[in-house]
């Protein structure tokens, strides 16, 4: 499943086709993607522009001058196309970092958006995991797939103290802990590992450890913070990580996993100078970790 800097590279590549335009045209293929759509969801989008393309964890947020967000996940296999067409108004706006031209090919193109500047954006999903939903921009807070979620890594707020309380007791692992979206929102399995390693813990540390009794931030604390923004960062500049499903708007494949030091390494060499560990792999919670036992502890 695409992880944040997946999801955030999608968004950087919507933007420049998306933003200031107005849905001419929308046909939802079928009536459902992981849920139902609107029956009335094609309606509720035509005729409106978007004043706004953001993010929220691992989630699309769509604002409309109609005073409601469009809302719209991946899923496992999601991704979007885009295309353009010259428009009557002197043409499509020029197409941003993340895409360029591509033909079309429509197999499982369930969603199609038909904008004014002569973008068209596809939504393909061969699994039919990805959703979209329309929700009043003044309930967005009260949305039950958002309200839950954590703290943005990348945000301002986001700090060792913060979190460091929100580890504070827990008795489960730190990988467990850092998977939580309620914890921290937006990361998953493979950053995860990465992160823990740039701050050189142990995924198996108990997750209380990076608090001192009191609450406050410890070292460890305060690398973690650091090692997560730092390869969240580098991966948004390498277009997210393709190993199965995900693609840029473009249709490119992100570079990411090219930069792993741990994620499906197993039994190959710690990348840290000096350390001459080997990558180990075990599984938490169901899902595979790697890390490595001489330098994260």
């Amino acid at each position: 499943m695409p992880e944040l800097p997946e999801v955030e590279t999608v968004r950087r590549g919507l933007e420049p086709v998306m933003q200031g335009a107005r849905f001419e045209t929308v046909e939802a293929r079928r009536g459902d993607l992981r849920w139902p759509l609107p029956a009335d969801f094609a309606a509720r989008l035509e005729g409106h522009t978007v004043t706004g393309l953001g993010r929220r964890a691992k989630y699309l947020t769509v604002d409309l001058s109609s005073g409601e967000v469009l809302l719209m996940h991946l899923g496992m296999s999601g991704s979007f196309r885009v295309w353009q067409e010259k428009s009557g108004d002197g043409g499509a706006r020029k197409p941003g970092r993340y895409h360029h031209e591509r033909p079309q090919h429509a197999t499982h193109d369930h969603v199609v958006f038909h904008m004014s500047n002569g973008a068209h954006i596809a939504f393909n999903d061969p699994r039919r995991f990805g959703s979209m939903k329309l929700v009043a921009r003044d309930q967005l807070d009260q949305e039950p797939l958002l309200r839950a979620l954590g703290p943005e890594p990348l945000g301002n707020a986001f700090d060792a103290a913060m979190l460091a309380r929100a580890c504070r007791g827990k008795k489960t692992s730190l990988k467990a802990a850092l998977s939580d979206q309620r914890v921290v929102a937006g990361l998953g399995n493979i950053y995860v590992c990465e992160a823990l390693w740039r701050a050189r813990l142990s995924p198996k540390r108990r997750a209380s450890t990076i608090a001192a009794r009191a609450g406050e931030p410890n070292e460890r604390a305060r690398a973690l913070v650091d090692g997560i923004r730092d390869v969240l960062n580098d991966a948004i500049a390498a277009g997210g990580s393709s190993l199965r499903d995900h693609k840029r708007t473009d249709g490119g494949l992100g570079l990411f996993q090219h930069q792993f030091a741990v994620y499906d390494r197993e039994a190959m060499r710690c990348q840290r100078r000096g350390c001459g560990g080997t990558i180990k792999r075990i599984v938490q919670t169901g899902r595979s970790t790697f890390f490595c036992p001489v330098c994260q502890r």
